[in-house]
């Protein structure tokens, strides 16, 4: 694992945010995977994109538009960028692959339910949380199986050696539970992925940059050290989903490789780069992970119809590069992004990291130019629409706070490697303090503390994209 000297920057000195060049140190792999050197890069990169993905629609005024994915793949290629990776059409996920984290009634009721039979399956709406937020549409499950099966064989490629970095935009949902859907999302992928990492790594960290909290990655190993669940996201206990307080730090064995960041309205490019550098540096260096997996939820890009941060896609970027430059095997995933052509650039302009290819700010011919107008740019001003809530004081004081929490992994976790993680069911299983944690730490836990006061899920439907959402707390 590469390891490189944390620079001691505050928001207000001159340090430079943006890396200008790779700052990777010489590295060695963990014994399970080797370096390998690809056609194109120092890095072999397997993308994943099956053209059908992008065809499925949520409903007319939803906010989430699959159509972002066919945007995405189109400007990939408008960029040369499919020329430096190995593309792969994905296979939909097994049923019994599914049902390796979601509960066999929950995907039993996905898999039968359509708009046309929907009233005979009413009653169990409430049950599996479906409904304005996770609608019944045309070719529910079938979506479900294309997004997930693409996250699995992306992870197979990383665990076979076949890849030092696999990309899936299409995935990267990280709010579904193990028995309901949640926040547009229906099966949770990055579950799957993981499960698929940890038949051949000892330890893997997830990285979520999305403004929303990761709560079903984060519940599904509450109680485990063998995966560290980090995220960056707005909280005030209001936004949804809810959770993702910094005192939220894991159960049992688990206990403190849960850590979250939680940050407030308008966060700018210089402050939410050094807390995420100076934070994944230290988390890197203690959990010392054999793979990682990083979801990049655009909708913590300035502009989004859902979102309320200033972010730049430079510096969304950067927290790729920054992830990128440790050469640990690497999962890449999509998530939230509401702003379509927002999305597109992002996830272009990540790739192209990625590949380490360079590519012009001019933005190149494409079937779908049109929705990039006026600018027809891949960098498009996105930063200051909204007011900066996060103080320099805000920013140092949540700094130390989240570095103390390091302080009690004490190292890595001792991991015996195993061919497969012992029955992952019973890997997951909780006695009963594990689960009245989590019950305590998740979302109907604090909806019940906070019931009188009601909640905003923060993810309304807008009728056009220059809404944005707004608000967040804790004070130094």
């Amino acid at each position: 694992m590469s390891r490189r000297t944390v620079v001691n920057y505050e928001p207000d000195s001159t340090t430079s945010t943006f890396s200008t060049r790779s700052n990777a140190l010489p590295t060695t792999r963990n014994s399970v995977a080797t370096k390998r050197l690809g056609n194109h890069s120092s890095d072999v990169v397997a993308y994943f994109h099956d053209e059908e993905v992008g065809n499925y629609h949520y409903g007319e005024r939803h906010p989430m538009k699959p159509h972002r994915l066919t945007l995405t793949n189109h400007l990939v290629v408008s960029y040369d960028l499919h020329k430096k990776m190995e593309i792969f059409q994905p296979r939909r996920a097994t049923e019994e692959e599914i049902m390796s984290f979601h509960a066999a009634d929950y995907i039993d009721f996905l898999k039968r339910v359509t708009p046309e039979n929907m009233s005979n399956f009413s009653k169990l709406f409430s049950r599996y949380n479906v409904g304005d937020d996770c609608p019944v549409f045309d070719g529910m499950f079938d979506f479900c199986k294309i997004y997930s099966g693409a996250t699995i064989d992306a992870a197979r490629k990383l665990t076979n050696g076949s890849a030092d970095i696999s990309i899936n935009w299409s995935g990267g949902l990280h709010h579904a539970k193990r028995v309901e859907a949640s926040g547009f999302c229906y099966v949770n992928d990055i579950v799957l992925g993981i499960f698929e990492l940890l038949t051949h790594y000892p330890r893997v960290l997830y990285v979520d940059i999305d403004i929303h909290h990761g709560d079903g990655v984060q519940e599904a190993f509450y109680t485990t050290d063998r995966v560290m669940t980090v995220s960056f996201h707005k909280y005030n206990g209001d936004f949804f989903p809810g959770t993702g307080d910094i005192d939220e730090v894991g159960s049992g064995i688990g206990k403190h490789y849960s850590l979250n960041v939680p940050l407030k309205d308008g966060i700018d490019d210089e402050s939410y780069i050094y807390l995420f550098k100076s934070v994944m540096e230290a988390v890197i260096n203690s959990f010392r992970p054999s793979a990682i997996v990083l979801q990049c939820g655009a909708d913590s890009l300035g502009c989004d119809r859902l979102g309320c941060f200033n972010l730049s896609i430079k510096a969304h970027g950067e927290c790729v590069r920054f992830i990128k430059d440790f050469k640990l095997p690497l999962l890449v995933l999509g998530g939230g992004g509401y702003t379509i052509r927002n999305v597109a650039r992002c996830w272009t302009y990540e790739t192209s990291i990625l590949v380490d290819h360079e590519v012009s700010n001019d933005l190149p011919y494409n079937e779908y130019i049109d929705y990039f107008q006026p600018d027809y740019k891949l960098h498009p001003h996105l930063s200051g629409k909204v007011e900066n809530m996060n103080t320099r004081q805000y920013i140092r004081n949540l700094r130390i706070k989240v570095l103390e929490h390091l302080r009690f992994l004490n190292g890595a976790p001792s991991v015996q490697m195993q061919e497969i993680p012992p029955d992952i069911q019973g890997f997951l299983e909780m006695n009963d303090e594990e689960e009245a944690e989590l019950t305590a730490d998740s979302s109907r836990g604090k909806e019940e503390k906070e019931r009188q006061r009601g909640r905003d899920h923060g993810n309304e439907f807008y009728d056009n994209e220059q809404d944005v959402d707004m608000e967040m707390d804790i004070e130094g």
